[in-house]
């Protein structure tokens, strides 16, 4: 039989003929046959399927080989012993190698027909022997896929215990050496293939010994973190990720990234070869792997790995996008990549299309690398990260708390900070310089507080004393005021320069396209964006300037004095009942409880005794029995009340030469942009020489109107001057303070002089009286009983619309209550504005609501809502407001004149960051996640020797701020540690 197979196979027979006699042939293995025919045909037929120069040849020696072992099982036991199949496996078969793809194709069919015999054991044997050794051959992706299928259908041929676990770690580098260099479509599926069945192999010996799993995925990570450069894995091993149990993510990371014996250089070359796993086209999850990887090197502060691995991957990964196969989890690893890498715009070199600005910082905020979830580390590697507002606290630097409050209203002022941002001062050293620097590090610094150490030595004015607790509003005023006079000195030194067009030139240009200015040449304070009318007003005076007319009238000759007087704020007074009633708790005062004028820029709280004080339709007189507390509008409007001169105060008239009984008026003249109010809390307490705190509670409006009159006519009185305008000098300023009490007797005959005057005025000049509408902007709220102790902390209005001028709880119905909707409030005098929301708006006691303030207290910033800013009093009496800051209102409809666009103050959109600030900032983030990573590793190196507390951050709403300065309290450097800076 043997004979007519091998003379079948050699003649040239037809095809059909050749079939028909293997059929016979076939059919002939049931009849006996003796032991030795048995051999031969054996012999042939594996000659026929190892050797065989077609497949029709291997096809014949399969059929005949399973009809004889079938039926000749011992025979074929007898033949295919085990020396016979080490034969096989070490030696191969005649001109066959031993690393044929064949040989294990016929083990393979052959264990199927010995699958009952006993004898079949001893095979196993030797085969889990010789499949560990061929795979620490490495060898190529065809046999490893074809000793994958073999050892899947008998996974007795499995190495087990020790062997077991070495055959995975072996298997598994045996992968990273497979290299497909094909590029025919055809080819890449086979390797695809080749590689998946070998993958497929190991996700089954994991599910049937869980003990080989974490072996095989050290070894993986040996293998992707060799720094050798002579070896690049294979990125196949992308297949076996997908077959790693999810759940383990947390446990691996968290031992990948905490391992001290793992280096940066073997860490970042792993990062950068899984993400380059991202190309495997069936890998599922690697993305999922990528990010947990670079989320966990962030909660364990390790960025100088993640900076090196975004600048060298980022391309690559965005490359990946252009193939749908792998474009999922490559967007994922992009988007997270890009998202967290915000120390720098360095990987950003791609023109996408903007999403909304409030997506933008969310989506900021939860993936930069400073917020990450520190559940990867442990003790005191645990950091605590921004705040989730986005925004940035004030580091404490001792009693600092007067600068860090100020400051934060200020950049809370959005086009005065955008204004401020946009201003060209490059190569300059002045104020409004360093101001710049530090609002540019509030809005893009990665610190939680940024520390402004220059900007308070350049500002602190020289009468205050180092590590002493200061007055905000006198360090507001001296600020504005340096910057005013600062920006005056450099218009005056540009007027008197020479006016040479500069030449033009191409390359000093910023990275905005816009032309710097030349180097040493003194720059200017204009915003690039708009340019103003030439008016010569500087940006405090554009933004904060406002004008008072103050009239004197002479109640005899009823002669007009006026003069016209900037401000910057308006210092409103407590009436001498509310102060004294507050310092001086002795018992209520028989007087009706008035509130009386304040002054322009600070001057004197308290007016003084023996002034007289007319009673006017626009002032409310307050009995000090159970009624409502004050309101801003109410102190306002006490502050632009008439006042009578009389007696010590009495008046000099220029026409009647002598001192004279006065009435003196105050009107607002030109409405500045941003309001700014201080209420003067601080009395002086004459018996005990100290100066108190006024701790009545005043009520804040979010809206409220201003009446704002239109300038008087020249008057025709001979008597009447006019002064130039001047910054007001502390006498004068004191001087406007000092309203007079009003004597009984003669306020009926007072009251009817003042009606005549008005008349007079009216008929020399005609007046018209506009009401402003103001938002409230800021609070800045002291905490404590005294001017010398406590501790400022402030509130911000979260404006989130792009063009800064308006929020969805801003838009409400202003019309109806701008006209005579209110009889009881006139025009000249300063109300608050009903809260009428407009259909469709968030209303006041929705979810949004809690996100509409802010609470900056020092280094601290959380959200907070409105309702907070006006309870605070009545929940903690000793924190009340100090400093408000209004901003100017937009009415719906037609621009108004004096509006923020006539005023040339509107800004749409935050401006682009100057060069020069720009690298600053990239500098210290760099620098910052530099000392971060630093501090890390040095906690975690002491951590075994040494225990770490940390003080709960409780809730704002749950207890005061507290008093100022590293001694205690919620604010001051007590509550920030600053982490030393490093030279590098």
């Amino acid at each position: 039989m043997d004979k007519i197979l091998e003379g079948l196979v050699s003649s040239d027979h037809s095809v059909p003929v050749k079939r028909a006699i293997v059929k016979k042939v076939v059919e002939a293995a049931e009849k006996e046959v003796t032991e030795e025919q048995c051999q031969a045909l054996f012999t042939l037929t594996t000659r026929l399927i190892l050797l065989g120069e077609d497949a029709f040849q291997r096809q014949i020696g399969f059929q005949v080989l399973e009809a004889y072992a079938r039926y000749h099982r011992p025979e074929f036991e007898r033949f295919f012993s085990k020396d016979f199949v080490l034969g096989l496996l070490q030696q191969g078969y005649g001109q066959l190698d031993r690393k044929d793809p064949a040989i294990i194709d016929y083990i393979h069919c052959c264990l199927r027909l010995l699958i009952s015999c006993p004898s079949v054991l001893e095979i196993f044997s030797v085969v889990q022997v010789e499949v560990l050794r061929m795979v620490c051959e490495r060898p190529e992706p065809a046999l490893c896929a074809h000793l994958s299928t073999l050892l899947s259908d008998f996974v007795q041929c499995i190495p087990r215990e020790k062997s077991g676990i070495l055959f995975c770690q072996q298997l598994v580098r045996t992968i990273s050496y497979f290299h497909c260099f094909a590029s025919q479509e055809r080819e890449l599926r086979e390797y695809v293939g080749q590689v998946t069945k070998v993958s497929t192999l190991l996700q089954n010996i994991w599910k049937a010994d869980p003990a080989t799993l974490l072996p095989s995925l050290q070894e993986v990570f040996a293998i992707i973190s060799s720094t050798d450069p002579s070896f690049d894995p294979s990125i196949a091993l992308a297949s076996l990720v997908q077959h790693i149990p999810v759940q383990m993510i947390t446990v691996l990371i968290k031992s990948l990234t905490t391992d001290h014996n793992v280096k940066d250089a073997n860490m970042t070359k792993a990062l950068c070869r899984m993400i380059d796993w991202l190309s495997w086209p069936l890998a599922q999850h690697v993305d999922t792997w990528v990010i947990a990887l670079l989320k966990g090197l962030a909660a364990v502060q390790k960025f100088t790995i993640l900076i090196d691995v975004t600048l060298l991957k980022i391309e690559l990964v965005f490359s990946r996008l252009w193939y749908p196969i792998v474009r999922q989890g490559a967007l994922a690893v992009l988007s997270h990549m890009l998202l967290s890498f915000q120390h720098s715009p360095e990987a950003f070199h791609l023109d996408l299309p903007k999403p909304g600005e409030e997506k933008i910082k969310l989506v900021l905020n939860q993936s930069a690398w400073t917020s990450q979830s520190n559940s990867f580390a442990s003790g005191p590697l645990r950091q605590v990260g921004k705040s989730e507002t986005g925004k940035t606290g004030l580091a404490n630097l001792g009693n600092t708390c007067f600068l860090n409050s100020i400051i934060q209203t200020l950049f809370m002022a959005t086009d005065f900070r955008r204004h401020v941002l946009s201003l060209h001062l490059n190569g300059s050293n002045t104020l409004m310089k360093k101001l710049q620097l530090l609002f540019a590090f509030l809005a893009h610094t990665q610190r939680a507080a940024y520390a402004p150490k220059n900007f308070l030595e350049a500002s602190r004015p020289p009468w205050f004393n180092v590590g002493s607790q200061q007055d905000c509003s006198e360090y507001l005023r001296f600020l504005l005021d340096r910057l005013h006079e600062e920006e005056k000195t450099l218009q005056v030194l540009e007027s008197v320069k020479p006016k040479v067009p500069p030449p033009v030139d191409t390359k000093s240009k910023d990275p905005t396209g816009r032309t710097s200015p030349e180097n040493g040449e003194e720059s200017s304070l204009t915003p690039a964006e708009i340019k103003p009318e030439n008016d010569g007003r500087t940006l405090i005076e554009r933004a904060f300037g406002g004008k008072l007319i103050t009239g004197i009238r002479c109640m005899q000759c009823n002669c007009i004095s006026e003069k016209e007087e900037p401000f910057t704020d308006l210092s409103l007074a407590f009436c001498p009942s509310a102060s004294q009633g507050s310092s001086q708790p002795e018992g209520p005062s028989e007087e009706p409880k008035v509130l009386c004028q304040g002054s322009v820029n600070g001057g004197s709280e308290i007016p003084e005794p023996g002034s007289a004080k007319a009673q006017a339709s626009n002032v409310h007189f307050v009995p000090v029995t159970n009624e409502p507390p004050l309101s801003v509008p109410d102190l306002v409007n006490y502050f632009l009340a008439p006042e009578i001169l009389d007696e010590e105060n009495a008046y000099f008239c220029e026409k009647c030469s002598s001192l004279q009984r006065a009435e003196r008026t105050m009107k607002v003249v030109s409405a500045p942009e941003y309001l700014i109010l201080t209420l003067l809390r601080f009395s002086y307490d004459a018996k005990c020489h100290v100066r108190r705190k006024i701790l009545d509670n005043v009520t804040i409006p979010p809206l409220m109107r201003l009446p704002v009159h239109a300038p008087l006519m020249p008057s025709q009185c001979s008597s009447c001057t006019s002064s130039p305008l001047q910054v007001d000098s502390p006498e004068s300023s004191e001087n406007l303070a000092k309203k007079l009490k009003p004597s009984q007797k003669d306020e009926e005959e007072e009251e009817k002089e003042r009606i005549v005057g008005a008349e007079q005025i009216n008929r020399g000049g005609e007046m018209s009286v506009q009401s402003v509408p103001y938002v409230l902007s800021s609070v800045v709220m002291h905490s404590g009983i005294s001017s010398e102790s406590g501790h400022y902390y402030s509130y911000g209005h979260n404006i989130n619309g792009a063009d800064g001028a308006q929020h969805p709880a801003d838009h409400f119905d202003l019309k109806d209550d701008l006209g005579n909707g209110h009889p009881e409030c006139s025009l000249s005098t300063c109300s608050a504005l009903s809260i009428a929301p407009v259909q469709g708006n968030t209303l006041p006691n929705s979810g949004q609501e809690a996100k509409d303030w802010l609470l900056f207290n020092d280094s601290r910033v959380t959200f907070t809502s409105f309702q907070s800013v006006q309870n605070i009093t009545n929940r903690f009496p000793k924190d009340t407001a100090y400093v408000l800051m209004y901003r100017k209102q937009e009415l719906p409809g037609p621009n108004i004149n004096g509006g923020l666009l006539a005023n040339g103050m509107k800004l749409s959109v935050e401006p682009p960051l100057q060069k020069e600030l720009l690298d600053a900032i990239i500098k210290d983030n760099k620098l910052y996640l530099q000392e971060q990573e630093l501090n890390a590793r040095t906690q975690a190196l002491q951590a075994p020797s040494s225990s770490c507390s940390f003080r709960p951050n409780g809730s704002d709403d749950n207890n005061p701020p507290g008093s100022c300065g590293p001694s205690g309290g919620g604010g001051g450097g007590g509550g920030f540690n600053t982490i030393s800076r490093l030279v590098f």
